[in-house]
């Protein structure tokens, strides 16, 4: 007999039957017994496809018999394993308004990522990243030199933080040319990624010095390539173009890719008659502009300057004008790596018979390099060491040496200060800067030709003779390159703000259209697909400070606190306090450096020990007992209190001492005086 509830309870059971049944029929009929991770990871896949076909909108219908891996599933029944090879590929529809050709790719989702680490908004720390799927080129690894608020740091080198999150995909190092603001950072970075380096002879030959400095060259693979050589590196074919520019060797890139093909030029200039007698690659730049260039990055330093930058040998010229009727000793101050002109200095000297001495450490390392792998040449007993000077006339004598932008510790620097040991300026030398100052050294520059005037050298520089040349391209040669190679889209690199935006002109000006001239910012990522480009997203970029064997310990905190110092001075407050009574044992004691010259101000500085001392005993009375509340409220009365009297912010730091004494209970006081034992803590 049936009553309510029995129904109910069967017509529950008949509904579980129901569902069961259904949930039998719609069962997958390949779904294997027990689902392992290769079935799930297959199915995903299916859902990918599925998924990319909603977005693609127009896209013909896939069918799935199967789908295309070829891992093998498991699937256990009757305690047998069957093993699957899983390779039938998807059956495709045609859509009869879409072509066979035109089928669009449902795997196509793989991009191109350039990501300047450094070089944009700035003039040198060079640094490009190039990534597509794993693998990871970098191209350039440079330095800069400090700005002036950055008290005590020797040289910036870029944020390598996003490489060192995708370590595993970076796969090599490209260097366009010798110059320290390509290589300088090279030591610095090696010590993270041991990855090989690719370059030609005398840029290998400038690094290896560096590496030797560092202890790196025995665990440095380095690859010497020269110019049409190209180098597969995973995804990335690497062609190398013969470049003109103010060091020899130098560049340029074509970088072919899934996705197409990217021109980097480097730095170059046009220069129809090098000293090497090398001229830039025209033709190979030709043959890929009609291939088809996808994205050119091109040198930006000297798009402010109009028309063409001259030929190298044009200062040649004037040095044998200046040589010819001196009677004085000659010092040329030049960069170091400039190989061309140095060789132009040593081929006046030879004409006019003068000796050539080579001053600063880092133009003694470039010239033995650039002498041993035949970069340079000079008749035997043409360079004769420092300490020989003394025997020559001084019109027998060419003095080669940095200095030329003004660095704190060079050669040139030290001269004009009176504190290099072997070169002495007097009123018979005659100084030549064969450079032109890099943007934000001009007053260095100046400060040093003023500080050898003094001295009563006669001073020769860019604004007076012909003495220097660019090694890099004007607008009308930056124009050149624009036609020559044709890009699709454009990308200026290599110098500030204002310098990429009006680059990025001229392009639109020869053609490019306006949405495909990207000015870009360090850290930017700019994604490249067959048909598109379109900034993503920003990665981690920035500075690192290294300061002496310090690498990026250094932080915005300590540089303020020596400006700090640098402007107003430190005050330190010393003061010892017994431990169980917070009573005042001795001081407070004041030490200044940089703030007042103490004996004509002891009457501020009683005036501070006697504030100081008042807060201690307030401190004590309200029963403080926590040393940074003690510290923390002595600064701040001090702070106000110096501020109103001097209008001026040292940095104060007091030093608490604390003391324990513990008596010992003998029968005399001596015998009680000599045991006393005294624990003290500085806080």
């Amino acid at each position: 007999m049936f009553n309510k509830d029995n129904s109910r309870d069967l017509s529950r059971f008949s509904d579980k039957k129901e569902n069961r049944i259904n949930r039998r029929r719609n069962t997958d009929v390949n779904k294997p017994a027990v689902v392992s991770d290769e079935y799930i990871e297959n199915e995903n896949l299916k859902k990918d496809i599925n998924s990319k076909i909603k977005e693609s909108g127009n896209v013909p219908e896939i069918e799935f018999a199967n789908v295309e891996i070829k891992n093998k599933v498991e699937v256990k029944k009757e305690n047998k394993t069957i093993n699957n090879n899983l390779n039938t590929k998807p059956h495709v529809k045609n859509n009869k308004n879409i072509k066979a050709d035109e089928q669009p790719s449902i795997f196509s989702k793989s991009k191109l990522k350039i990501i300047p680490l450094g070089g944009l908004n700035e003039v040198g720390k060079n640094m490009t990243v190039f990534e597509y799927e794993n693998n990871i080129i970098v191209v350039d690894c440079g330095l800069t030199f400090p700005e002036d608020e950055m008290l005590g740091v020797d040289i910036v080198i870029p944020d390598t933080t996003y490489l060192e999150k995708n370590k595993d995909k970076v796969k090599a190092l490209i260097i366009t040319h010798g110059h320290e603001d390509h290589i300088g950072a090279i030591p610095y970075f090696l010590k993270k990624f041991n990855i090989p380096i690719y370059g030609t002879k005398l840029t290998l030959g400038l690094i290896k010095t560096k590496l030797q400095e560092h202890r790196l060259d025995k665990s440095t693979t380095l690859n010497c390539v020269k110019a049409r050589d190209v180098v597969n590196i995973g995804k990335f074919k690497v062609e190398f173009i013969r470049m003109t520019h103010s060091i020899a060797d130098a560049v340029a890139l074509a970088i072919t890719t899934p996705v197409g093909t990217v021109v980097h030029t480097g730095d170059f200039k046009v220069d129809f008659t090098p000293i090497n007698g090398e001229v830039m690659d025209f033709e190979r730049l030709t043959e890929l502009g009609k291939q088809g260039v996808m994205l050119l990055m091109s040198d930006s330093t000297n798009v402010l300057r109009p028309g063409y930058t001259m030929s190298e040998r044009s200062v040649g010229e004037e040095f044998d004008r200046i040589f010819m009727n001196c009677t004085k000793r000659i010092i040329v101050a030049t960069f170091s790596s400039n190989i061309h002109r140095i060789q132009q200095i040593i081929n006046s000297a030879v004409k006019f018979k003068r000796k050539i001495a080579l001053v600063g450490r880092s133009m003694i390392n470039v010239m033995s390099v650039a002498i041993e792998l035949g970069y340079l040449t000079a008749p035997e007993g043409t360079i004769i060491d420092i300490d020989k000077i003394g025997i020559y006339n001084p019109d027998q004598l060419i003095i080669i040496t940095t200095g030329s932008q003004g660095e704190p510790m060079s050669a040139l620097v030290r001269m004009s200060t009176g504190d290099h040991k072997k070169v002495g300026i007097t009123p018979e030398d005659l100084v030549i800067f064969s450079s032109s100052p890099i943007p934000g050294n001009e007053k260095s520059v100046g400060k040093v030709i003023d500080e050898l005037e003094k001295l009563g050298a006669e001073i020769i520089y860019n604004q007076l003779a012909d003495v220097h040349v660019s090694g890099h391209a004007c607008q009308e040669e930056l124009k050149l390159m624009l036609s020559l190679v044709k890009p699709k889209y454009f990308m200026p690199v290599h110098g500030e703000f204002r310098f990429l935006k009006h680059h990025g002109e001229i392009a639109t000006l020869m053609g490019t259209p306006k949405e495909n001239v990207f000015i870009m910012e360090n850290g930017k990522c700019l994604e490249f697909s067959k048909d598109t480009a379109k900034i993503t997203g920003q990665v981690p970029s920035g500075i690192v400070l290294v300061d002496g064997l310090g690498v990026g310990d250094i932080g915005n905190i300590v540089l303020r606190d020596r400006q700090l110092l640098s402007e107003n001075g430190m005050i330190i407050i010393v003061v010892t306090l017994d431990r169980k009574t917070l009573k005042i044992v001795s001081g407070p004691d004041i030490v200044t450096r940089g703030f007042v010259y103490v004996r004509e101000s002891e009457s501020l500085m009683d005036e501070i020990k006697e504030i100081a001392r008042e807060e201690l005993m307030l401190c004590e009375k309200n029963r403080i007992t926590e040393w940074s509340t003690i510290k923390s409220n002595v600064r701040e009365v001090l702070t106000d209190f110096i501020y109103s009297k001097t209008k001026r912010q040292p940095m104060i730091l007091p030093i608490i001492m604390e003391v324990t004494t513990n008596y010992s209970n003998n029968n005399n006081n001596s015998s009680n005086n000599n045991n006393n034992n005294n624990n003290t803590n500085i806080k």
